[in-house]
């Protein structure tokens, strides 16, 4: 009981830094504080990642694996093996050491995440924090649905690559071209299906309107598709065709959900939404003329300044500080 009093007599952190009462040397040890815990999270998924790391090159590689050139047979065991080639000695430790990186961070995000948005969030008024809540919470299924459409794309866009190469047909591939070639995939597709959601952010601060992002459409499907175009390393058609028809697809959707944001806040409902530009106003015109012989009042005399003060001396109106 004691111990619960002692504790409710002072604010928390987080109260001290959202009324300001916080000095600056308070806020560099928070965020000492925030980074540690949350380069503790990522070493902890550094960890699981070289562990799992095997598994993961294993799904990642499924894709190449599916094509009927890729497999080998052993000429000791006589079965048949996917290979890749390896042109450098620690290329294999290398690339190991990468995807545990890349599983870190992704393991490791909750806290790595929660750290960041801790010391950010007493900055931020309530509403800014709620609606932070539900944009990080739409924001991740859909890095998450563009991560596994690309890999659909990997998966169905690879034989297609190959064949229409000078060779004519697949061959095996350098490893870590290949990891670096859908991982670059998996992270372009999640990034860019977060195209809607800036959008929505944009309607539900209030700088756009739903009609205002539907006027865009022959503006956003161009950019989709040249977007696409330029920043999709897969060279087929097949992968710029979905990536661009996805993100138009999903800023239609943005704009639908636009467009129920302004009709549930009323917007476009103002008094003279309805009326044309050249109406006139209903206000009624009771201006009188000035006639031409109308007597001129004389003008009164200004007052005179009244004396300015002599100033402090200089120590007397600044303290040390200023």
């Amino acid at each position: 009981m004691a111990l619960a009093l002692r504790r409710r007599q002072g604010p928390s952190k987080f109260e001290q830094a959202a009324d300001g009462s916080m000095t600056l040397i308070e806020h560099i040890r928070e965020l000492r504080n925030r980074l540690f815990w949350a380069s503790l999270g990522i070493v902890g998924g550094l960890i699981v990642g070289f562990i799992i790391s095997r598994w993961t090159f294993h799904m990642l590689s499924q894709p190449y694996c599916g094509l009927d050139t890729s497999w080998v047979r052993n000429p000791i065991s006589g079965k048949l093996e996917c290979r890749f080639i390896t042109l450098g000695v620690g290329d294999q430790l290398i690339l190991r050491l990468k995807i545990a990186l890349w599983v870190g961070l992704v393991l490791g995000a909750p806290v790595w995440l929660y750290n960041l948005w801790a010391f950010i969030a007493p900055g931020l008024h309530k509403h800014e924090r709620k609606w932070a809540y539900i944009f990080v919470a739409i924001a991740a299924p859909l890095f998450i649905g563009g991560a596994v459409l690309a890999f659909f794309v990997v998966k169905h866009s690879l034989a297609f690559i190959m064949d229409a190469g000078v060779i004519g047909g697949t061959t095996q591939l350098e490893v870590t071209a290949y990891i670096s070639f859908v991982t670059s995939m998996i992270l372009l597709f999640g990034v860019a299906f977060e195209f809607p959601l800036i959008l929505l952010m944009l309607n539900f601060t209030g700088v756009v309107t739903g009609r205002r992002l539907l006027s865009w459409w022959r503006i956003v499907i161009f950019l989709s598709f040249a977007f696409a175009a330029i920043a999709t390393p897969d060279p087929g058609p097949f992968g710029m065709t979905l990536l661009a028809a996805c993100m138009s697809l999903l800023y239609f959707i943005a704009v639908f959900i636009a467009m129920i944001n302004d009709k549930r806040k009323g917007r476009g409902r103002e008094i003279y939404a309805d009326l044309d530009d050249d109406t006139i106003s209903p206000l009624e015109d009771d201006r009188v003329p000035v006639g031409a012989a109308d007597p001129i009042e004389a003008a009164s005399t200004i007052d005179p300044p009244t004396p300015v003060h002599k100033p402090l001396p200089l120590e007397g109106r600044f303290d040390d500080m200023t």
